[in-house]
């Protein structure tokens, strides 16, 4: 089969396809032939060298976390059931707070058999795999949030696929939204779904903006998942006795916050250790998330897709800022 290999650390051009033997199921694992695999910002820093503090990986590796397919092999103690069945599913090695989100860039990938989701009629395997990683990760953020109607909300990387679905969420809440991104194209694109209010996080003073709106009250709520100085800075924003939830790292880091100075105002500050622990039933968010999508209550936006063999624009896209809503490989 083919697969594509980060064969060493580095930029985009180190994504290469390779002929590679098909895998074979173990104990609990079955094999999907993939039909499209999801690329997220993630796999980018990863093929890059970032974190290898945090993910164990040595190049070369075969990066991708999700995929959907058909299941075409079972291994021992899997129900023949699932042979033929169309799933979305995160890869064999990936997981929620362990694990590495490889495997999934290729014609064939492992998953675990309780990881399958059975994807229903209505959507196709891009649509299905768009949402394995950020229909459960926004379900679990929003559920944290606990948002009350008519509370004000601040998203950061609004125009990403997780804040897309965020904005959907928050909007279905009851919530008011204030959705902060990068270009006139996301911005468009988020007052579509339903934001009542956009920022240009690139100008000066977007915070200040932020809370304007709000009447100079600020916001009960920011959903950072552009993290790094922008999220930092998305605390100016936040009222007295708000709550903050940073799960991303679009700028290229997880944002620092000052936890001392929020305490004393009152924030709570929720970062993604903190949202991914606990008893969280991660695997029945990712099955609601994929219904809701199904049902048409969550729009699912793929911004961009690529053969398997452009992975590396793929990538390249992401890395340029250029990517709206979710990346995703078709085979």
């Amino acid at each position: 089969m083919r697969a594509v290999y980060a064969t060493e650390f580095g930029g985009p051009e180190v994504l290469r396809v390779r002929e590679t033997p098909d895998p074979a199921p173990g104990p609990g694992e079955v094999v999907v032939d993939v039909a499209a695999a999801d690329v997220m910002f993630l796999d980018t820093r990863l093929r890059g060298g970032w974190g290898t503090q945090y993910f164990k990986l040595t190049p070369p590796y075969v990066p991708g976390g999700a995929v959907a397919g058909v299941v075409t092999a079972v291994g021992p103690g899997v129900a023949e059931s699932w042979l033929g069945k169309r799933v979305s599913t995160i890869t064999a090695a990936s997981g929620i707070g362990s694990g590495t989100p490889t495997g999934g860039y290729a014609e064939k990938a492992l998953a675990k058999a309780d990881s399958l989701i059975e994807v229903p009629d209505e959507l196709g395997p891009a649509q299905a795999v768009a949402v394995a990683h950020d229909g459960r990760t926004a379900l679990g953020v929003h559920n944290r949030a606990a948002l009350q109607p008519g509370e004000w909300v601040l998203i950061t990387a609004a125009g990403g696929g997780l804040g897309i679905l965020l904005i959907q969420l928050a909007r279905a809440a009851g919530a008011q939204v204030i959705a902060a991104a990068r270009g006139t194209t996301k911005l468009e694109l988020v007052t579509r779904l339903g934001a009542d209010a956009v920022i240009d996080y690139t100008e000066p003073g977007w915070a200040d903006k932020a809370r304007a709106i709000t009447g100079g009250s600020g916001v009960h709520v920011v959903f950072d998942g552009a993290g790094g100085d922008l999220g930092a800075t998305a605390l100016d924003a936040i009222a007295d006795g708000g709550r903050f939830l940073g799960y991303g790292a679009s700028a290229g880091e997880f944002a620092t916050m000052n936890r001392e100075a929020a305490a004393a105002r009152g924030i709570t500050v929720i970062d993604l250790r903190e949202i991914t622990a606990g008893e969280t039933d991660w695997h029945g968010l990712a099955e609601r998330a994929l219904r809701e999508a199904a049902e048409g209550r969550l729009e699912v936006v793929i911004g961009q897709s690529f053969p398997l063999h452009e992975a590396d624009r793929a990538h390249a896209a992401i890395e340029n800022r250029e990517a709206i809503g979710r990346t995703v490989l078709v085979l």
